[in-house]
């Protein structure tokens, strides 16, 4: 028992001699003893009123979130060898290229689980500061959604952050940039940046502010990474000299593997600076704040090593800041808008495939081509979000996650034509305020699969997603001249044999989501529902189409002939009428039934632009006849040799400038 106590004064007083190291005043003991028994015996026979109910006022999917997984997950392997196999120290590292495949710490992080049950966490509180410190470790979530138009806003924002840091103690910010070649502009702009937030730093502590003064020395620390297929280190040593901050960020050379680590860079980094982390069990305090920055534009190609980085920076309790791009709403791949850096090849606009998404961990859109009127998917539009791998960081460490677009313009469609370079073509994006309800669910694999069994609509929805690249009758044939019978024929049967192909697997995924449709209605959460209504109404009006449609093409080929005998051509135009039995109308209001209560209770999100769109194609089909003229008559061919020359053609001033293709983004 004198242990412990003995402990305790050590920490509140800073004194190593205390009132008990000699000779035991066994009456103080006695007198102890006496009160606190007096002080259980109160608790025990007079309790508080007010204490008498135990509620838990945090959301049980909430405390899920924090406990460790316990489901091991397998992923397929996307590397030639376990990331981090040797020995690293950031103080015996050449500013060289180190291959990050290679890279691993000498000496593993610990990383302590906190107690999963409450009553084994008040067990094992005591007079120990290492106990205390590990219940304190659990970070803050921290803020995701939050849209900027520059990369330069986002500074500014991690700028107050630094300064929030300094305010409690000594920081170190560790910069890692992304070397990929779709990065070059913004890290410029961020390269350009540099000095002026640290020119603004030193102003702040030339004025005396606390956070600066109360620190001593070396208040405020950078050091800056790159990585991509490798990992780099461009200084020495962590600075506070912006220039010198800035020429590192500038020597950084473009990686054209097209191969990301992030996570594996994040790790490693956590592990070089984990000494500071270490709490001082005389102060209870630990030597300096750590912040990671990511400057990337991609999602990451070593995804399995997610929960790793989640777990090692906040066991270090190291946020993370990424300055990011927006995840393509339920799509894993967009366009980059790509121009050769280099004026003396061809400028001309290419458009490259870059991995950005999706926001969430699985897929949780249908993809389907729009049929009737209008063919076109909106395949590109703003989730809301950033990819969900290091949105995920973000919010698990208590950073934040900044989508940088420059083309960021609610209530109008961005052309493609308009796309800033080295920047995805997205079409539409949506307020951030709006979206914030519509967060993804930021927890592990295991956890994920868990809600998944817990609800059959959001587990139909996923596995529908995955099923649905099957097309949807993408651009279907509409017109079918008569002008011979044997090609009508054969034109009307290769028609519908194209839908006859798709009308199986749009029945496989209609029975996928009408399982669900029951455990629809005990859905709580705004993402869920929409992502279900959404699928479900879609599905419904793909299916009715396709049928239709197959059924409008056997009535050409038999029952119908033309009221205007000048006529000789078929038109299908989309209609609201079904002339196809009752069972294909009450599945047609259906559909409208859910599409439409996706448009009422999620205005101003991404499924309520799909449903509008998906509303305002007409599901069914009807007839109309035109004219189309018969071909010319055949010439016979000119053989007299009476062909006048060509004039001579104008011979080019200079050799036009090669087009070179875009690298690996």
């Amino acid at each position: 028992m004198l242990k412990p106590l003995k402990r305790w004064w050590q920490l509140r007083t800073g004194q190593v001699e205390t009132p008990i190291d000699n000779d035991a005043p066994w009456w103080f003991l006695s007198l102890a003893c006496h009160i606190m028994l007096l002080v259980v015996l109160t608790k025990v026979f007079m309790p508080d009123p007010t204490q008498r109910e135990l509620r838990l006022t945090a959301d049980a999917t909430e405390i899920v979130d924090l406990l460790p997984p316990q489901t091991q997950v397998t992923f397929e392997p996307i590397i030639a060898q376990n990331i981090g196999a040797d020995s690293f120290d950031a103080s015996d590292l050449a500013p060289d290229q180190t291959p990050l495949l290679e890279i691993v710490a000498e000496n593993p992080i610990e990383i302590t689980p906190p107690p999963i049950e409450i009553g084994s966490i008040m067990a094992s509180l005591e007079f120990d500061q290492a106990s205390s410190d590990r219940l304190s470790a659990v970070p803050s979530k921290g803020s995701v959604g939050q849209a900027v138009a520059g990369a330069s806003g986002a500074i500014d924002r991690i700028t107050q952050e630094i300064l929030l840091s300094l305010d409690e103690r000594k920081t170190t910010v560790v910069w890692l940039f992304d070397q990929s070649a779709s990065l070059m502009r913004q890290r410029a702009e961020i390269s350009a940046r540099f000095e002026r937030v640290y020119r603004e730093l030193d102003t702040i502590a030339a004025q005396g502010s606390t956070a600066f003064t109360k620190h001593g020395d070396q208040p405020l620390l950078t050091q800056v990474y790159a990585f991509g297929q490798s990992f780099h280190r461009m200084l020495p040593e962590p600075s506070s000299d912006g220039a010198m901050l800035r020429e590192a960020v500038d020597r950084i050379e473009r990686d054209d593997s097209g191969l990301e680590y992030v996570f594996s860079a994040v790790i490693q980094t956590a592990t070089d600076f984990q000494k500071l982390r270490r709490v001082n069990r005389l102060t209870g305090q630990r030597e300096r704040n750590v912040m990671i920055v990511v400057v990337s534009d991609e999602a990451g190609d070593d995804l399995p090593r997610l929960d790793e980085a989640v777990a090692t920076v906040t066991n270090l309790e190291i946020p993370v800041y990424v300055v990011g791009v927006p995840a393509p709403f339920g799509r894993e791949v967009t366009q980059v808008k790509w121009v050769d850096p280099d004026p003396q090849y061809d400028q001309t606009d290419q458009w490259a495939p870059v991995s950005q998404g999706p926001e969430s961990l699985m897929v949780e859109r249908l993809q389907l081509d729009y049929t009737g009127g209008n063919f076109e998917d909106l395949e590109m539009i703003d989730s809301g979000f950033g990819p969900f791998g290091l949105t995920r960081l973000c919010y698990e460490s208590g950073g934040i996650y900044f989508a940088v677009h420059p083309n960021r313009q609610l209530g109008r469609r961005v052309r493609q034509s308009e796309t800033a370079e080295y920047s995805a073509h997205l079409q539409y994006f949506f307020d951030q305020d709006q979206m914030r309800k519509y967060k993804p669910d930021y927890v592990s694999i295991a956890t994920y699969q868990q809600r998944l069994s817990n609800n059959r609509a959001r587990q139909t929805l996923v596995q529908a997603a995955q099923l649905s690249r099957v097309g949807a009758l993408q651009s279907p044939v509409l017109v079918f001249p008569k002008l011979n019978e044997a090609a009508f024929v054969n034109q009307v049967n290769l028609a519908q044999r194209a839908a006859a192909l798709l009308e199986p697997k749009m029945h496989q995924l209609y029975e996928v989501l009408k399982q669900g449709e029951s455990a629809r209605e005990t859905e709580l959460v705004p993402r869920w529902q929409a992502g279900y209504d959404l699928a479900y109404g879609r599905v419904l009006a793909a299916k009715v189409r396709v049928e239709a449609y197959n059924a409008m093409l056997a009535l050409i080929k038999t029952k119908l002939k033309f009221e205007d005998e000048r006529n000789n051509t078929w038109v299908l135009r989309s209609s609201d009428s079904l002339d196809i039995g009752s069972q294909a109308t009450t599945m047609a209001e259906k559909a409208r039934f859910y599409l439409q209560r996706v448009i009422n209770e999620h205005p101003g999100t991404p499924w309520a632009m799909l449903a509008e769109r998906e509303l305002a194609t007409p599901i069914g089909w009807k007839w109309g006849e035109s004219f189309t003229p018969p071909p010319p008559p055949m010439v016979a061919a000119n053989n007299n040799n009476n062909n006048v020359p060509r004039p001579p053609q104008p011979q080019p001033t200079q050799t036009p400038r090669q087009l070179r293709p875009p690298p690996k983004l």
